[in-house]
């Protein structure tokens, strides 16, 4: 293996000092117009690539953000990731992404792992409580979709109760009476939320009601919606992964969506406008929920502020009424949603 090209190599093939090298390689400071064009000549020629490492000890970051995620497949993951990236890209900064698949000890070594390689600051959207850890690797962190308030941290979400709570006031308005619940998992934030918006809901009106937990997946939404024996008046799913299982279903059993029963998604991800029927769900502002924590985490560690000072951002939800509920266009024009 040939033998890594140095700062002083380029210097010498550029004809400048190591220091012009430096400044030029760091745009520390101004370089004169056809010095920094030798310079850059001689890196090409070279085949020069900086010390990442080195580099970082000088500046002490190493413009690195980990980001950890429980599933990539989840178009909701996959679109606060882009948020985040297009923001940290735009800054000069690069994304580590990891996947955890729901596995909290994956969770941990993933956190492990990042840790290791000096990231700068962690964007962590994952099921497990690992504030104490984190607290103890001196880790700068923001959570997404989900808060840590016992521990003060930073965190980006949006109000997964007040959504739900919009939606079900809606249904109830639409003269929906008799509720199944598919909730997610219970180590889920924004699953936990949505649940207990749902239980205050069915306890406000005393309703009739059932309640399901399953994976946010279309593939648990499928198998729920087989141990559903009742029809209810409207199947409320925790997100529209759920929805769409749901929703396929009942169309191989030739139920009729929303004449026999209406069905509710949540997050409003890109294929909801198109799946058949059109869903009825709650949109949260996805992509700008993973910009706003990379833009966070981006001024923990430029300005090296605490991030327990900064502030919080809990984005408002909408409900978006499609094809797969009732609707109620008198209720909807009064500007109820």
């Amino acid at each position: 293996m040939p033998d890594k090209v140095t700062i002083k190599e380029i210097a010498k093939e550029a004809g400048v000092s190591i220091s012009t090298v430096s400044r030029v390689m760091n745009g520390s400071l101004p370089v004169k117009k056809e010095t920094k064009e030798k310079v850059l000549k001689a890196v090409k020629k070279l085949n020069y690539y900086p010390d990442s490492l080195a580099r970082s000890l000088r500046i002490g970051y190493t413009k690195t953000i980990g980001i950890i995620i429980p599933n990539i497949a989840n178009p909701f993951f996959a679109t606060i990731v882009r948020g985040a990236e297009d923001y940290l890209r735009s800054k000069g900064f690069s994304a580590i992404i990891c996947n955890s698949d729901n596995d909290v000890k994956e969770e941990e070594r993933l956190l492990k792992l990042l840790t290791e390689k000096k990231v700068d600051g962690i964007l962590y959207s994952g099921i497990g409580d690992h504030a104490e850890e984190l607290i103890n690797r001196n880790v700068h962190i923001v959570f997404i979709d989900r808060v840590i308030k016992e521990n003060n941290f930073s965190y980006v979400c949006s109000n997964n109760y007040q959504g739900m709570q919009n939606l079900l006031e809606y249904l109830y308005k639409t003269n929906h009476k008799k509720y199944t619940f598919i909730s997610g998992k219970k180590e889920i934030f924004s699953a936990t939320e949505r649940l207990r918006a749902f239980l205050d809901f069915v306890e406000k009106y005393n309703l009739d009601y059932q309640i399901y937990e399953a994976e946010y997946t279309y593939e648990s939404g499928l198998s729920v919606a087989k141990k559903i024996k009742v029809l209810p008046d409207v199947i409320v799913c925790s997100n529209d992964l759920i929805a769409y299982g749901v929703i396929e279903y009942l169309k191989s059993k030739n139920i009729n969506v929303p004449k026999d029963v209406g069905v509710t998604g949540y997050d409003d991800i890109t294929f909801s406008k198109m799946f058949s029927p059109a869903l009825t769900t709650v949109s949260q502002p996805i992509y700008e929920m993973g910009k706003t924590a990379a833009e966070i985490i981006y001024k923990i560690i430029l300005k090296k502020e605490d991030s327990f000072a900064l502030p919080v951002k809990l984005f408002p939800n909408k409900v978006i009424v499609r094809n797969s509920t009732r609707r109620s266009e008198a209720y909807e024009k009064a500007g109820n949603i």
